[in-house]
């Protein structure tokens, strides 16, 4: 099972019960979980990565993820690429939101492209409300980032801190 959630504010576990019913009453066999807590929009999210590791390894044979958007928000291509990955190691993938969308079927990479770039907009959207904000606070006199404090007694060294 693969469960993903962007902050720690949201509950990863809703994911996780909703998908162990899931897989006693389809008679499936949880061999493990991997739950990640980082944007969809990262390529590269510890618990996902070693899931990739693991079906390499033939450790399970069967991947469910909560909707496609949970297992990536990176676009078509990226999100095609690892599903495809996943049947080249001989795993199959379901969605649980989305029955529709699992290895098996001959429409699945239509319906996939279509729900992986829908997945992308929404992510483009999120940012973009965010950005709107953020400039809304800045044009209205907000002051953004960490308060001055004992820690900037020191300069940075980091690239962009210097004054």
């Amino acid at each position: 099972m693969y469960v993903r959630v962007s902050t720690d504010k949201q509950e990863a576990g809703n994911q996780s019960v909703q998908l162990r019913d899931y897989a006693c009453r389809k008679d499936y066999v949880v061999v493990g979980e991997y739950v990640d807590v980082i944007s969809g929009k990262e390529e590269r999210r510890p618990d996902y990565d070693r899931l990739f590791v693991d079906a390499h390894k033939k450790l399970f044979d069967s991947v469910l993820f909560w909707d496609l958007s949970r297992f990536s928000r990176g676009g078509t291509l990226f999100t095609l690429q690892k599903l495809r990955e996943l049947e080249n190691a001989g795993v199959d993938w379901e969605s649980f939101q989305e029955p529709f969308i699992r290895s098996a079927g001959v429409f699945k990479d239509v319906v996939i492209a279509i729900f992986v770039s829908v997945a992308k907009i929404e992510r483009l959207k999120i940012s973009e409300r965010t950005k709107a904000g953020l400039a809304r606070l800045v044009r209205d006199g907000k002051v953004l980032g960490r308060p001055v404090g004992s820690k900037d007694k020191h300069p940075r060294r980091k690239k962009g801190y210097y004054k």
